[in-house]
């Protein structure tokens, strides 16, 4: 009987496989430096994590870098970083199957989401993860059945990020309540002091803008229009002037201009009146939460710390001009309340093709108050005239172009729908249907069959069937038959739902055929079926529609299989 069991469960030789050719990998090298490291001396900065990656990539035969990622500026407390999220993009698209990081600290400080992408995200995706510093590499790293070895230091990580942040407020308290500056830099118009980075002084460079923009708004000029005066004549902008100075990297203050908004920070700021005016914002990281704003009578407020630019009376009056201005404008709200509103089923989805920017919804309203409609304007423009073309496009016109467009797209897609039908009937795809079917078949029993094995071998040792180096190698090996099966079955699975999502599950398929029935464009429809709609300074639209892979990949389908539909 045992001799017999032995003949029923073979240990069967492992395979001899073939040498496979090498991978070659493309790398995304990704830096990232968080405010608190940035500028100080004998630090680490994005340039020497970059030099250290790419002479890292340049010595391994197996990678060829295809881009660097850099987020400067940026906590690694979280994972919401904007270079990061490139980087993840071209993971996903597959231009990217490793990453390479200086450390472990620099990919990300958070250790239940670090480990959730070295354990879950990377994986899936087929991603080779290496932490230089470190010697860790997901390709060769030592891995329990709890996963591997480095949360430990992803926890450190984020411990030591917390216990820092908590031992560093009582310090930053202090010196608020004492009027001293804490922050990177000072405000427009000021600089620190050479001798007490605690203290600021006027910039002469900057102190007569912000005199100058004071007295521009006593005269009544709009926000909008000191933007543009300041634009004309070439004034940098706070965040490009920290650029030429040398004292900001940030690559989006670079090209910074004066808008509404930072005419608006100006002429708001009491640190004009010669008061230090800080706390308005807090990390919230040591107490488990994400940074947020504090009410205004939770500031910290010291007066006459430095020299005032403006004084009392002017910055007064510049605070009552904004009440009244805000008071008119809401006002101004509700006196066309009778025409009704228009409800704005394109948000999110129009944008200017010149500056990239969402274009905004403006409200019109012509003949002396009777007729309402809506056009799109571009806010670029609306700051500088120069920065961008003028952009004054109807919405009532962008509405029809767009229905006509997705009239046409959900016609084709019904009559593609009828084509794949008609193919999924043919012999040659139910015959493969059917060949699916039998293999997934076949891999279910295969997989039950060796776990029904693998589940009998213990009362065959217990009933002393088999000698314990027989059991141990049998139940390697039956286990092994199971993960063989699985991956197997997973594998037939996933084929066949990429069949069905080819034809008759194609997403595209699926997204148009839910509004056949429609008479007019919804906003359901606008978000479903249109990805990106550009408007350029000619009055051009450039319509991008969602789901163009997979109608590109109907359309293969059905050429390829040209005879099946047509027999």
């Amino acid at each position: 009987m045992a001799r017999t069991k032995r003949k029923v469960n073979p240990v069967l030789p492992v395979a001899v496989q073939a040498e496979q050719p090498r991978r070659i990998y493309q790398v995304g090298g990704y830096a990232r430096l968080s405010v608190e490291d940035s500028g100080k001396p004998g630090a680490d900065t994005i340039s020497t994590q970059r030099e250290l990656i790419q002479s890292y990539i340049d010595g391994q035969p197996d990678m060829r870098l295809y881009d660097l990622y850099c987020d400067n500026g940026r906590t690694g407390t979280n994972f919401d970083r904007p270079e990061f999220e490139r980087m993840m993009e071209d993971v996903r698209s597959g231009k990217v199957d490793c990453i390479v990081v200086k450390d472990l600290s620099r990919f990300g400080r958070n250790y239940r989401e670090t480990g959730n992408y070295l354990e879950r995200i990377f994986p899936l995706l087929d991603v080779r993860f290496i932490a230089v510093n470190d010697n860790f590499d997901t390709l060769t790293a030592e891995r329990t059945q709890d996963g591997y070895i480095v949360p430990l230091k992803n926890i450190m990580n984020a411990v030591y990020s917390k216990d820092i942040s908590r031992k560093i407020l009582p310090a930053i308290s202090t010196k608020q309540q004492k009027g001293e500056f804490i922050g990177s830099w000072a405000a427009y118009g000021y600089q620190k002091c050479a001798g007490n980075a605690h203290r600021i002084e006027l910039d002469p460079e900057t102190a007569p803008v912000v005199r100058e923009i004071f007295s521009l708004r006593l005269t009544g000029m709009s926000y909008q229009r000191i933007a543009r005066t300041l634009n004309e004549q070439e004034v940098p902008s706070p965040g490009r002037y920290l650029c030429l100075k040398g004292a900001a990297k940030c690559e989006s203050y670079a090209n910074s201009r004066w808008t509404i908004a930072s005419v608006k920070k100006v002429l708001t700021a009491e640190v004009y009146l010669g008061h230090m005016v800080q706390g308005r914002k807090r990390s919230g990281f040591s107490e488990g939460k994400k940074p947020y704003y504090v009410p205004e009578s939770e500031w910290v407020i010291v007066r006459d710390t430095h020299e005032p630019l403006v004084d009392e009376e002017t910055f007064r009056a510049v605070q009552k001009m904004a009440v009244e201005a805000s008071s008119a404008y809401k006002e101004r709200l509700g006196c066309h309340d009778a025409l009704g509103t228009i409800p704005n089923i394109l948000r999110g989805l129009i944008f200017c093709a010149d500056c990239g920017r969402p274009l905004v919804r403006y409200k019109c309203v012509t003949n002396k108050g009777t007729n309402l409609y809506y056009v799109y304007i571009c806010q670029s423009h609306s700051n500088d005239l120069a920065s961008c073309p003028k952009k004054y496009f109807h919405e009532t016109k962008l509405i029809e172009i767009l229905w006509d467009t997705l009239r046409r797209e959900i016609a084709l897609a019904e009559n593609l729908d009828k084509l794949v039908r008609q193919y999924s009937k043919s012999a040659k795809a139910v015959s493969r249907e059917a060949e699916a079917k039998r293999e997934i078949a076949a891999a279910k029993q295969a997989f039950s069959r060796a776990e029904m094995l693998y589940d009998s071998l213990y009362q065959n040792y217990a009933d002393k069937l088999m000698t314990e180096q027989e059991y141990t190698e049998m139940k390697r090996q039956y286990r092994s038959d199971m993960e063989q099966a699985q991956a197997r079955l997973d594998e037939l699975e996933q084929r066949q739902r990429d069949e069905r999502q080819r034809t008759t599950e194609n997403p595209w398929l699926t997204a148009c055929g839910q509004f056949k029935e429609e008479t007019a464009l919804t906003e359901a429809m606008a978000h479903a079926l249109i990805d990106r709609v550009e408007i350029d300074g000619a009055n051009r639209v450039s319509i991008t529609l969602r789901y163009r892979d997979e109608y590109n990949a109907l359309l293969q389908m059905l050429a390829a299989e040209g005879e099946a539909v047509s027999a």
